[in-house]
């Protein structure tokens, strides 16, 4: 089997940016402040950056349905803050409505509650051809003998 793999890392430059930004707010808050105070200072330091960004977006998908991000940095990235055990496949799911509803490629999570932080990259799969389902390619050639 072979992994697919991505030739170009997407919003590289703003990625690295923000994730500077959520280690610094880590730092400063700790893990166990709430998710509000989280966001807060995520907008403070985007403002003093002067990073283009628009705090708690309202995305209508299935044509009725409200959801609302929670910032989306430079028209570019959704940026999903959470502060709880750990992250559920929920969230991805949530985060997935999200991309497909603003047409974006990139989303991030970001769990402060985790003592080492780990935002999580989430792609658009509809927008790009490949799925998460299809990480890996088989090769029809092969047989077992």
């Amino acid at each position: 089997m072979e992994r697919k793999t991505y030739k170009e890392i997407l919003h590289k430059e703003l990625s690295y940016e923000i994730g500077g930004l959520f280690l610094r707010i880590h730092d400063i808050l700790g893990r166990f402040a709430r998710e509000l105070q989280y966001s807060n200072l995520f907008e403070d330091l985007l403002k003093e950056k002067g990073i283009p960004y628009k705090r708690e977006v309202i995305l209508l998908t299935a044509g009725q349905f409200k959801n609302k991000a929670d910032f989306i940095i430079d028209n570019k990235i959704i940026v999903e803050f959470k502060a709880k055990p750990f992250v559920t496949k929920e969230d991805y799911y949530q985060t997935q409505r999200y991309l497909q509803a603003s047409n974006l490629d990139l989303a991030v999570i970001v769990n402060f509650r985790n003592k080492y932080l780990s935002p999580k990259r989430v792609i658009n799969y509809s927008k790009n051809k490949s799925t998460p389902y299809e990480q890996y390619k088989l090769d029809t050639n092969t047989t077992k003998k």
